[in-house]
């Protein structure tokens, strides 16, 4: 059978490979006193709260289940709408949100409406690499520039006008990001967006994440910069709704007609019962849990980011919002006897029982040298985990 290239383009996501092992792992010393912890996948230990799931469980039972029309339900699009007043100071017109079948589906459709074959798009190395293969499943490529520590593993707008060139379409930028965790600075991002705009070019900016920021000074959307900014959002992450699959965009007025026709062809509309569980998000109720629960996750990241500094997991640049701590493990692995990360991950997983994820998939520049922990998890857990990794590596 003859595969198309666009797909033969597409690499393994190795975080599900390592997960895999993981989980056959996990089930050989499920009985021990030292079960698997995992700390390898980005994915919120909380599930939707009380009023979210009461309102999947009435739409369903009330027959509330047909499609939608393809930009979401009006009523969604609104409380979103508001949301982004409320909590950032933005206004946001309902009719430029287009409600999604998860965030995944938001960049594909905006990658199709914009990226033609053979356009270049510049994104930060290390970076989430679902987005750099959303640019190659619409026939563009993605270019990664390295980034370092001191930039706090984001582009600044003058690496992004060194690296531009005539085939350059725009930039994916994800703020905060998977894996550091680290969010571009508002008047960094506002000098990018201004030296794109100049040259014609289109600012895509995941902002999943924006939700669990933890600094002020960071955690603002770029949608206050310019309406030509294209911002994509998931439920996922602080809405803890992953499995649901629902997420938006906020695109140009000129772009929503062009979103709608496309997803009304490729996906009709997100979940119905999904969008009406959405809608209690945004109730009092449901912000307050989502706000005790974001207070955790910091919780949880001042007590483990020390702990790995403290036994030699060095995290650069401590992360801003998400979830992750982006170690690395390059004394640690000397320590074990193994030459990089992919190495020190499985050795880690099964002398410690601790899954990590190896840097491998987020990019090619000093990424071996790097492991991911993701710290939604329990704080109980993260200190066993911490537990376990000092004594493997004093």
């Amino acid at each position: 059978m003859r595969i198309a290239r666009r797909a033969e383009r597409i690499e393994p996501f190795y975080v599900m490979e390592v997960a895999k092992a993981a989980s056959q792992l996990a089930r050989e010393v499920a009985g021990t006193d030292r079960p698997m912890i995992f700390l390898n996948i980005g994915e919120p230990d909380f599930t939707a709260p009380p009023l979210v799931q009461e309102a999947a469980a009435r739409a369903v039972r009330d027959g509330v289940t047909q499609y939608t029309q393809a930009t979401g339900l009006d009523s969604l699009r609104e409380r979103i709408s508001q949301w982004y007043a409320d909590r950032f100071g933005v206004q946001v017109p309902a009719r430029r949100i287009v409600v999604t079948a998860g965030a995944s589906a938001a960049l594909q459709l905006a990658c199709l409406a914009l990226i033609e074959a053979g356009d270049e798009m510049l994104m930060p190395d290390p970076s989430y690499p679902c987005n750099r293969h959303f640019v190659s499943a619409a026939e563009g490529t993605a270019v990664l520039v390295p980034t370092t520590a001191a930039e706090r593993y984001q582009l600044s707008a003058d690496k992004v006008r060194e690296h531009w060139n005539a085939k350059t379409r725009g930039v994916l930028l994800a703020s905060p990001s998977n894996p550091t965790g680290t969010s571009i600075h508002p008047q960094e991002l506002r000098r990018i967006h201004e030296f794109v705009q100049s040259r014609g070019g289109i600012t895509l900016l995941d902002e999943i994440y924006l939700g669990l920021s933890h600094d002020a000074a960071f955690g603002q959307s770029g949608l206050a910069i310019d309406d030509q900014v294209i911002s994509v959002n998931s439920f996922s992450k602080y809405f803890n709704m992953t499995g649901w699959r629902l997420g938006w965009v906020v695109v140009p007025d000129a772009l929503v007609p062009v979103m709608e026709r496309l997803a009304q062809n490729l996906f009709i509309c997100p979940s119905t019962v999904a969008q009406h569980a959405a809608l209690a998000c945004f109730e009092p109720e449901s912000i307050a849990e989502y706000e005790r629960r974001r207070a955790e996750f910091k919780a949880r990241r001042d007590f483990f980011i020390p702990a790995l500094n403290a036994m030699g997991l060095n995290v650069p640049v401590m992360p801003d919002g998400a979830f992750y701590a982006w170690a690395d493990c390059t004394a640690a692995a000397e320590k074990l006897g193994t030459p990089g990360s992919w190495d020190f991950a499985f050795e880690v997983m099964r002398l410690a029982h601790v899954a990590v994820t190896p840097g491998r998939d987020f990019g090619t520049v000093e990424t071996s040298r790097f492991v991911r922990f993701s710290t939604a998890n329990s704080m109980a857990q993260l200190q066993e985990s911490a537990a376990r990794l000092k004594a493997l590596l004093a």
